[in-house]
């Protein structure tokens, strides 16, 4: 038992590593990380969002949770409060946010907020998690405070709003989405990082996938299993041809958080990664180095990160990339196999039943 970082009530006995000074680039995801390394060395950044949150319906918001929400305190759901103060103390999160309670049957939780974050659980999540998922979901969100997402998920809200407004006014909402197209893509990336968050809060990598699983398939553990689950993300990054590839494109766009299948193989790979053994070990990068770090070193890292992905990927468009990239010399056939899957041979045969040299993937 410890003392929690608010000064209050002691905080939940189980043995766990606490993080002293951890800066959030220790688990942030190399895009996520790139992009909020350059945005903090942008001069005058902080006072440019502090003078956009008079444009924001912030003030609204929180006044809208104070007065149709339940606040998360020792005397209103205690045992939330207990978890939201655990993590706090082990990512070193000087002051704790506040926290409701959502009358809402959808799970769900966020952290949003420009000046200072707040975190919001809706009663579907709490009804649907046990108390160990439950707080890798807090560390999730607790994670996304220390990195300062809850900036910028706050303006996306305002801008997915704004586009819906704008949407009269000739290429206006053109632009708009094209800029909430890009912080999507962004925020997605940022989803990844609050998950290791979580894990690092949690340090019990079953409950994380047990989270995301009952997120895709509801209370019904007993019918599901983690690898299966996560056999299924291995199938949908390397299955079908070019035609998937670009269906899957289309169908992460309007996202705002990764599919659930991905999350859990990503949350994996990193568990399994020395980056997590190191922090695990007490080596990570210290809240007190940020305003050193480089941020040629962070899109290195990025570019570094996604050349990899390319490189190891098993989805047919990325198997494209590498042969164009490595200059292939039959770039039509290689183009036609990863299209349909098979090459023709001759007058109209194929590679028959036992499969082709491409992409397919019926047997996975």
């Amino acid at each position: 038992m410890t003392e929690s970082p608010d000064g209050g009530a002691q905080v939940p006995g189980r043995n766990r590593k606490r993080f002293p000074g951890i800066s959030s680039r220790s688990y942030e995801h190399p895009a996520d990380r790139s992009a909020l390394v350059a945005l903090r060395k942008l001069s005058g950044f902080d006072t440019v969002f502090k003078t956009l949150s008079g444009l924001l319906p912030e003030r609204s918001l929180r006044l809208l949770f104070l007065s149709d929400s339940v606040r998360v305190s020792d005397q209103q759901f205690a045992h939330l409060h207990a978890m939201l103060r655990d993590a706090c103390y082990i990512l070193d999160l000087e002051k704790v946010p506040p926290m409701y309670v959502n009358q809402d049957p959808q799970p769900n939780a966020m952290c949003i907020g420009l000046d200072e974050p707040i975190i919001v659980v809706t009663t579907g999540l709490i009804e649907l998690l046990d108390e160990e998922e439950m707080r890798a979901v807090i560390g999730h969100e607790v994670g996304h405070a220390l990195s300062g997402h809850a900036v910028y998920r706050t303006i996306l809200l305002f801008l997915t709003n704004l586009a819906t407004k704008v949407a009269w006014i000739p290429l206006g909402n053109v632009a708009v989405m094209a800029i909430v197209t890009a912080l999507r893509e962004w925020f997605r990336k940022s989803e990844l990082s609050a998950d290791r968050a979580g894990l690092l809060v949690g340090q019990d990598l079953q409950a994380s996938m047990r989270g995301l699983m009952k997120l895709a398939g509801g209370n019904h553990l007993h019918e599901m299993n983690v690898d299966a689950f996560l056999k299924q993300a291995e199938e949908y990054e390397s299955g079908g041809d070019l035609r998937d590839s670009v269906l899957k494109i289309l169908n992460v766009l309007p996202r705002s958080h990764p599919f659930t299948t991905v999350r859990a193989a990503e949350l994996k790979k990193w568990a399994e990664s020395r980056d997590y053994q190191r922090i695990m070990d007490g080596h990570y990068p210290r809240r007190e180095e940020d305003k050193d770090a480089s941020v040629s070193d962070s899109f290195r890292d990025s570019a570094a990160h996604y050349a990899e992905s390319v490189r190891t990927s098993k989805d047919p468009l990325m198997g494209l990339v590498r042969d164009i990239a490595g200059g292939a010399g039959d770039l039509g056939g290689k183009l036609r196999d990863t299209v349909f899957g098979s090459r023709a041979n001759g007058a109209g045969g194929s590679d028959g039943a036992n499969g082709s040299d491409g992409s397919g993937s019926a047997g996975k």
